[in-house]
């Protein structure tokens, strides 16, 4: 049967598009739903605030009268113009063992990024580092991790038969807590720790963390120039993260070193909620949100969301800091793992970081591209 493609317009179109992956991944044990309320937001074009940066077109495919994949296509005017790059990207792919609706869909994306003047494909990626990026290629044994790719295993192949090969790839690594860390570390810890000129700041409520959480997005403004992907936030992303996040925050793990007023260095972690986030389907109500939080109370590793050393600071010793303080918090949580957040494989430092602790590859991730 003929394959058709239909640009998301009308509001049943948009819940069918939001909606499809829970369809699809029917079954995958290790497929972690979003949250729809978020999702709701985050592809509304009224709503989500780096629409304003980019061209975009959400597409659906039908066959035989039934949807069988989807795929969003996105211009970021503002990194193609930072990077001089002409690149068209392709995000949030998802679609039954088809060749054929994967050749459907990337297709016309590729059309698209053509007759916009684009000179390049890559994907899957969002609208910014920030959201998920690549198809999961390694780690398909290990539970999912939050905000990273869990596509089933055949997804990479349907890609790669498309033309694609290898844009970067990045990777999420484990530390075992039990592990014994050499007594240097410890030690460089305590000097750091003993410097009158920097405050390790601590939180006893969220109203205390409020007003930092700007701040440290503009440090991470500050810090991420060269990732591969990022974007400033400007103040109404910055304040619109900050909304959604503090309620989810575990202030155990927040840690924020600061010297006169002004954020340096941070990291911020989550407790693995994935149990919670997979009882609750996807919705906060009528019990989802119980199910979050109780996962968060009870998990037993701890996922590395977020963190950056501001570019003067850096090569300091902050990051051993960050590191051992957020396991020592781990520790006396009772869990036993701690999950890097994801990085990108060509980062020599942070790879000899994590060996360093003795951490182990959990998963892989690998953006695509393709000349066009």
């Amino acid at each position: 049967m003929a394959i058709i493609l239909k640009d998301v317009t009308t509001k049943k179109e948009y819940h069918d598009f939001i909606h499809l992956p829970e369809k699809i991944h029917q079954g995958h044990k290790e497929w972690l739903p979003p949250l729809y309320m978020d999702e709701k937001v985050f592809f509304d074009p009224k709503k989500n605030h780096s629409f304003n940066v980019c061209d975009h077109r959400l597409i659906l495919a039908y066959q035989d009268g039934n949807l069988v994949g989807r795929i969003m296509g996105i211009i970021n005017r503002q990194y193609n113009e930072m990077n001089s790059v002409k690149n068209v990207r392709f995000g949030f792919i998802e679609t039954y063992n088809d060749q054929a609706v994967v050749h459907a869909l990337i297709s016309e994306i590729e059309k698209w990024g053509r007759e916009k003047g684009m000179t390049k494909i890559v994907g899957p990626f969002g609208f910014t580092d920030r959201e998920p990026q690549g198809l999961l290629i390694e780690g398909f044994e290990f539970e999912p991790v939050i905000d990273s790719a869990c596509n089933f295993e055949y997804m990479p192949k349907l890609v790669e038969n498309e033309g694609f090969t290898r844009e970067l790839d990045c990777v999420i690594y484990r530390y075992p807590l039990a592990n014994t860390l050499p007594e240097t570390m410890y030690k460089i810890y305590d000097r750091i720790t003993s410097r009158k000129d920097l405050e390790f700041l601590e939180f006893k409520n969220k109203r205390q963390l409020k007003p930092w959480i700007v701040p440290v997005l503009r440090a991470m403004n500050e810090s991420f120039g060269d990732i591969y992907g990022f974007v400033p936030m400007d103040e109404i992303e910055m304040q619109e993260m900050a909304k959604k996040y503090l309620p989810v925050v575990d202030l155990d793990f927040v840690k924020i070193v600061a010297k006169e007023g002004r954020v340096i260095a941070f990291m911020i972690s989550l407790p693995n909620m994935y149990k919670g986030m997979q009882k609750a389907k996807g919705r906060l109500f009528p019990f989802g949100l119980f199910h979050i939080l109780r996962a968060m109370k009870t998990a037993k590793s701890l996922n590395f969301m977020l963190g950056a050393v501001v570019p003067d600071y850096q090569k300091r010793g902050l990051d051993l800091y960050f590191t051992l303080s957020t396991i020592n918090s781990a520790i006396k949580r009772g869990m036993t793992s701690v999950d890097t957040h994801v990085v990108m494989e060509e980062n020599l430092a942070m790879m000899a970081e994590f060996k360093r602790y003795g951490g182990f590859l959990l998963k892989k991730f690998r953006v695509y591209q393709k000349e066009l």
